[in-house]
Formats: C-alpha cells, sequence, structure tokens
C-alpha cells in the first residue's frame, strides 16, 4: 500500500536538507532552470490525466549520478506532497550502486542498509516514517523491476544518452546531465565531491517538484 505523500514524516536529516535547499533556488543557472521545467511540466500534464508519475534515472552504469537522482526525487516529491510518484533508476550497463555515493546519501540523511556483499548488493532505503524501503542495486534501465512503458526517462549523463538514441517505452526523454563524482575517486577531495554532487542533485530535485503545484 503507498502511502500519500501528504503523510510522510522525513527523516530529521533529509527534512533539514530539503528546507535548505529552498532557499538555494538562486544556485541553478537559468538555462539549467528550462531543462528542470520541463520534467515539471511532464509530471503536471500526467497529474492533470491522473495518471501515475513513473521517472526512470538512467547513466551509463546505474551507480552514481541516476541513483542519486532517483532517491532524491522520491524523497523531494514527499517533501513538496506530490502524490503519484514513482521513481527508478537504471543503466546501458550493470556494475554497482557505488559505496561513496551510498556514504554521501547517508551523511545527508538517508537511511541505507545491505547484507548482501555480492558484487552488485542490494540496498534497502528509506527516506520517510511511514513508507515501505526501497530497492537500489544496478540494473539495465528496461530491467523488469523498472517501468515499460508510460514513463519519463531523464538521461543523467551525456554517455548515457549518446548510447540511448531511443529509450524504449518511454513518452517523455529528458536531459540532465551532472559531472560524474567519479572522477574524485581515489583523491583527498573524494567524499566533499561526492557530497556536494548529491547536494546539487537534491536541489534540482526539489525544483522539479517545488514548479509542479
Amino acid at each position: 500500500m503507498t502511502v500519500p505523500a501528504q503523510q510522510h514524516s522525513l527523516f530529521p536529516g533529509l527534512q533539514l536538507f530539503f528546507d535548505k535547499a529552498a532557499l538555494s533556488f538562486d544556485r541553478i543557472p537559468a538555462e539549467r532552470k528550462i531543462a528542470l521545467e520541463e520534467i515539471s511540466a511532464y509530471i503536471r500534464a500526467k497529474n492533470k490525466a491522473q495518471q501515475k508519475v513513473k521517472l526512470t534515472f538512467i547513466c551509463t552504469h546505474n551507480s552514481r549520478r541516476s541513483h542519486i537522482s532517483q532517491l532524491m526525487a522520491q524523497a523531494a516529491a514527499a517533501y513538496c506532497k506530490v502524490d503519484n510518484v514513482y521513481c527508478y533508476s537504471g543503466g546501458t550497463e550493470v556494475t554497482a550502486f557505488n559505496e561513496n555515493a551510498v556514504h554521501a546519501l547517508q551523511q545527508i540523511g538517508f537511511e541505507i542498509i545491505t547484507n548482501n556483499h555480492s558484487s552488485n548488493p542490494v540496498y534497502e532505503v528509506a527516506f520517510a516514517n511511514n513508507t515501505g524501503k526501497l530497492k537500489a542495486f544496478s540494473k539495465l534501465y528496461a530491467d523488469i523491476t523498472n517501468p515499460q512503458k508510460e514513463y519519463g526517462a531523464v538521461l543523467t549523463c551525456s554517455s548515457a544518452d549518446a548510447s540511448c538514441p531511443i529509450v524504449q517505452g518511454a513518452d517523455g526523454r529528458f536531459k540532465l546531465p551532472y559531472e560524474d563524482p567519479k572522477l574524485s575517486d581515489g583523491t583527498p577531495q573524494q567524499n566533499e565531491v561526492y557530497l556536494e554532487r548529491s547536494k546539487q542533485i537534491g536541489i534540482e530535485m526539489l525544483y522539479i517538484f517545488s514548479q509542479v503545484k
């Protein structure tokens, strides 16, 4: 059973993050806002038609940016009290949900755990009380656990955009590339970069849903 967004109670860290993020929209460049507002318009159109809003965030490996975007979008929808939103992620290849991305999201306030220590572990993710846990693991965007039709495809990296000239089943396609935090792996700046990218994505996901109502 899906709990209405109005009844969600975000975890304190996430509530604080989004409270601050709502004051940071001036940090988003004007041209970037245009791309974000296209997604907002798609969500409004689905709401008007009384249809579920299904968004699949896609990058090459489904390891960093797509997962961060999926989870931030789901939490932002709850924060903005936008109902019937279902967020997913996938890639054009399968790797694993990157541990640095997991750690950054935990720092912001998500609860993420796994008892699986395989090469592609399944994580359970929670962001609020009164809501079920999301399962996060690397998968192809066309995986059976993702929607197969009538969803918005959000391309979070340029290489995935180039690899997917056609996203099968999608009724909306949006380019929203982010710089890959992987570039910082193994450097002294690694944790800072992952946290900053997660916050950037969170602010932009919040902006999308703030424009829906």
